[in-house]
C-alpha cells in the first residue's frame, strides 16, 4: 500500500487526487443507502373521521349528526308499513323475550351481528327498516351507526315495544319520575376550552376505512358501555362532563342537571363549532329529554373515541312533572300506548 502510494505521489499526484475524490463520493452514496427513510407524520384518525362525517363525501352525502339526527319511526307507522309491507322489522331485543312475543313479521338479531344482517338483505326493496328494542334507546344507537354508514331508511322505533302493547310497557312505566328536580337549575355553566379530539387506532387511514372499523367495535363491544343510570352520575357529578342536549330556552326552563353545558341540537357538535370543547380525558354524559337523541349522539361521540354515555331515560326519569310544566310534549305516557297485537307462539 506504501509503494502505491509512494508511486502516485512521486508520478501521478493528479491521478492520486481523482481516485481520493472517487473514494470519497463512493463511501457517501453508501451512507446515503444506509440513512432510514423519514417517518411520515401520524395521522389523527378522529380527525380525519370527522372531516369526512361532516363533509358531502359522507356516506350521506352531508353530516348527519346536525341534520337528520335523530331518525325515529312512530309505533303506528311501523304497524301502518307492516301491514303493506313495506317496512323491514329488526327486533334487537334478547332472544327469550322475541320469542315470547314480538311484533308481526319482525326479525331477532343481535346487535353485534346488525351489520352484517343487514348487508344480507337487499332493504333497498322496502321504504323503511325499523330497529326495535325495549325502550328506543339502544335502537336509537344502533340506527345512529347504521345511518352514518349510508343506510338512509332505517329508523328507531320510538319507546321501543313499551310503545306497542301495554304488555311491554313496564321499562317505561317504572323509570319516570321526579327524584332528582332538586338538583336542577337555571345557572349556566361555560362549556370547557377548546382541546384535541380523542386517540384513534384502527390503523387505517382514510375516512371511510376508519368509520367501517369503528362500527365494528361498537357493535361489537355492545350498548352497555355507552348508557349511565342517573343514580349514578348524582352520585358524584364531578366525575363527569355533561352535556345538556337540548335549546338554550330549556336549559333555563326547566333547567337543568346543575354543571351541566348546554349544546345545540344540529348545530354544536361540529368542528367549527364546539365539538372539540368535549374533553379526552373524562367521561362525557349526555342527555335529552327521552335518553333517545342522547342514544344516537352518544354513538356520534364513541365513534370518535370520546368516553361517551348517554342517560338513560333522560328528563322523564329525573324531572317528569317539571318538563310537563314547562310544556314540553316528548313525555312518556299511557297516551303512547298504542295497544296492538302482536305475535305469540
Amino acid at each position: 500500500m506504501s509503494n502505491l502510494i509512494k508511486f502516485f505521489s512521486m508520478k501521478n499526484t493528479k491521478i492520486l487526487w481523482y481516485f481520493i475524490a472517487f473514494a470519497f463520493l463512493f463511501f457517501a452514496a453508501c451512507g446515503d443507502d444506509d440513512e432510514p427513510e423519514p417517518t411520515p407524520p401520524p395521522v389523527n384518525e378522529s380527525e380525519v373521521l370527522a372531516t369526512y362525517l361532516e363533509s358531502t363525501n359522507s356516506p350521506l352525502g352531508k353530516y348527519y349528526v346536525n341534520t337528520d339526527l335523530p331518525s325515529i319511526i312512530t309505533a303506528q307507522d311501523v304497524k301502518t308499513f307492516n301491514t303493506t309491507g313495506d317496512i323491514y322489522i329488526i327486533d334487537i331485543r334478547g332472544a327469550g323475550d322475541y320469542d315470547t312475543a314480538h311484533i308481526e313479521n319482525a326479525v331477532n338479531v343481535t346487535l353485534a351481528d346488525l351489520l352484517t344482517h343487514i348487508e344480507g338483505v337487499n332493504i333497498s326493496t322496502y321504504q323503511k327498516v325499523a330497529i326495535v328494542c325495549y325502550t328506543g334507546q339502544t335502537a336509537g344507537f344502533a340506527t345512529s351507526l347504521l345511518r352514518l354508514l349510508g343506510y338512509d331508511n332505517v329508523f328507531s322505533m320510538k319507546w321501543g315495544m313499551c310503545s306497542w302493547n301495554e304488555d311491554f310497557a313496564g321499562k317505561w312505566n317504572t323509570n319516570i319520575g321526579n327524584a332528582y328536580a332538586y338538583q336542577f337549575t337555571a345557572d349556566a355553566t361555560a362549556k370547557g376550552t377548546e382541546g384535541d379530539l380523542p386517540d384513534l387506532s384502527t390503523g387505517e387511514t382514510t375516512g371511510q376505512a376508519i368509520l367501517e372499523a369503528r362500527v365494528d367495535d361498537l357493535l361489537a363491544e355492545g350498548y352497555t358501555p355507552a348508557k349511565i343510570s342517573n343514580q349514578t352520575i348524582f352520585a358524584n357529578l364531578d366525575n363527569y362532563y355533561i352535556v345538556n342536549y337540548w335549546s338554550e330556552a330549556h336549559y333555563t326552563d326547566p333547567g337543568h342537571i346543575t354543571g351541566a353545558m348546554q349544546y345545540t341540537p344540529k348545530e354544536a357538535i361540529a368542528l367549527d363549532a364546539d365539538l372539540k370543547t368535549l374533553p379526552t380525558d373524562k367521561t362525557v354524559v349526555v342527555y335529552c329529554y327521552t335518553g333517545q337523541t342522547s342514544s344516537f349522539m352518544t354513538a356520534y361521540l364513541r365513534l370518535l373515541g370520546y368516553d361517551a354515555k348517554s342517560l338513560l331515560y333522560g328528563a322523564n326519569g329525573m324531572i317528569y312533572d317539571n318538563m310537563i310544566t314547562a310544556g314540553i310534549t316528548s313525555v312518556w305516557s299511557d297516551a303512547q300506548i298504542m295497544g296492538y297485537t302482536y305475535w305469540t307462539p
